[in-house]
């Protein structure tokens, strides 16, 4: 029986990555995302999962800040999450969001956001009722925040440059 294993991203995984994006989503935006990010210097924590040595999952959290008024709060924003197709619904997905909260809190991150399916991303403490009071281009039901601290709770999200270079 093979073991799944969590573990930080390298540079050496680079080009799994790439590939583990590109054949979740059907596109090339997540991975050239992911790229953007990591060479921007915005990566806070990124992981992969592996299956018999080949990367088959990961996920990227990145810096994010919350705007209030002339103050700024340092948060993260989950995105990408992305596993390979053939391992959908083998709980990958899941036990690398656990991982990467349990090293986001060890951290000291207090809040993170994410654009996503409620009901999947509910299932890990995030709620839209949380994010409903942030000012954000992606407001809406699938805005969805979760805090493990002293967070603020209203304020303008402001992404990484990496994210604006994908809505355009």
């Amino acid at each position: 029986m093979s073991m799944m294993s969590i573990r930080a991203a390298t540079p050496r995984d680079r080009e799994a990555i790439r590939l583990v994006e590109e054949h979740a989503f059907g596109q090339q935006a997540e991975a050239g995302l992911v790229d953007a990010l990591v060479t921007g210097g915005d990566a806070v924590v990124e992981l992969v999962a592996e299956e018999d040595g080949q990367v088959v999952g990961h996920i990227l959290f990145s810096r994010l800040f919350v705007q209030k008024g002339a103050k700024q709060f340092a948060a993260v924003a989950l995105a990408p999450l992305a596993v390979e197709p053939s391992f959908h619904g083998t709980g990958i997905g899941g036990a690398l969001i656990r991982e990467a909260h349990v090293r986001l809190k060890e951290a000291g991150e207090t809040l993170a956001v994410v654009l996503g399916d409620p009901s999947y991303y509910g299932r890990f403490g995030y709620t839209h009722a949380r994010a409903e009071k942030f000012e954000s281009e992606y407001q809406g039901e699938a805005l969805q925040a979760l805090a493990w601290g002293d967070a603020p709770e209203a304020g303008k999200l402001v992404y990484a440059s990496a994210f604006t270079a994908l809505a355009a």
